[in-house]
C-alpha cells in the first residue's frame, strides 16, 4: 500500500539542487510513497494578526490541508548560513498554529538536504531535527542523509542516473517507508 508524503522544499528556485534531489527521491520511491509537493513560497510571513476566526490566509489553509491529509512529511532543506532557510521555518510556524491545531503533531517525518559542499546540509539538519521534535513530529533518526550534489549524476528528467546515487536514495526512501509503516 502506497503512503502519501507531504514534501516541503526549503528553496524556492524551480531548479534548486534540493528540488532536484526531492524529485529524484520521488522517482526511487514510486510504488511505495506518493510525493505531494507542498507550495510554501506563497505563504505570508507569520503574523498572528492574520488569523480570522481561527482560519489563516488561503495559502496557509491550503498548506495545512495538504499536510494534514498526508501520512508523513519530508522536509528537503538547503543550508543557509549553517541554518534552515526562513521560508521553511515560516511554513513550520504556520502549520503549528493556532495552538492545538498543529498539522505536524505525531506525523512520521524525515529531513534531507543537498549542497555543493562536502558536508551536505549537516548543520541545518541539526537545527531542523530539533524543530521537528519540538513540533511533535516523529522524526526518523537513521539513516541520516547528507548529500554532496553532483549535477552529472542526474538525468534530464530529474532521475538519478548514477547507480551509487540511486542506491543511496533508494535505501533512504525504503527506510523512510518502514518508519511510516511502524508508526501506522
Amino acid at each position: 500500500m502506497s503512503r502519501s508524503v507531504a514534501v516541503l522544499v526549503g528553496s524556492l528556485r524551480a531548479q534548486s539542487i534540493n528540488r532536484i534531489t526531492a524529485r529524484a527521491l520521488a522517482r526511487v520511491a514510486e510504488g511505495s510513497l506518493d510525493f505531494d509537493f507542498v507550495e510554501i513560497g506563497d505563504l505570508p510571513l507569520y503574523n498572528e494578526d492574520l488569523w480570522q476566526d481561527g482560519r489563516g490566509p488561503t495559502p496557509v489553509e491550503r498548506m495545512k490541508a495538504q499536510v494534514a491529509a498526508a501520512d508523513a512529511v519530508l522536509l528537503v532543506s538547503p543550508e543557509y548560513n549553517r541554518a534552515v532557510p526562513g521560508v521553511l521555518c515560516n511554513a513550520l510556524d504556520w502549520g503549528s498554529r493556532p495552538s492545538g491545531t498543529s498539522v505536524w503533531s505525531r506525523k512520521p517525518a524525515a529531513c534531507v538536504g543537498a549542497s555543493q559542499g562536502a558536508i551536505g546540509t549537516a548543520a541545518a539538519q541539526v537545527h531542523l531535527k530539533a524543530r521537528m521534535v519540538t513540533l511533535g513530529m516523529v522524526a526518523m533518526g537513521h539513516p541520516e542523509f547528507y548529500l554532496r550534489f553532483e549535477p552529472e549524476k542526474y538525468a534530464e528528467d530529474g532521475s538519478a542516473q548514477d547507480e551509487n546515487l540511486r542506491k543511496f536514495l533508494k535505501t533512504y526512501m525504503d527506510a523512510f517507508a518502514r518508519h511510516i509503516e511502524r508508526l501506522d
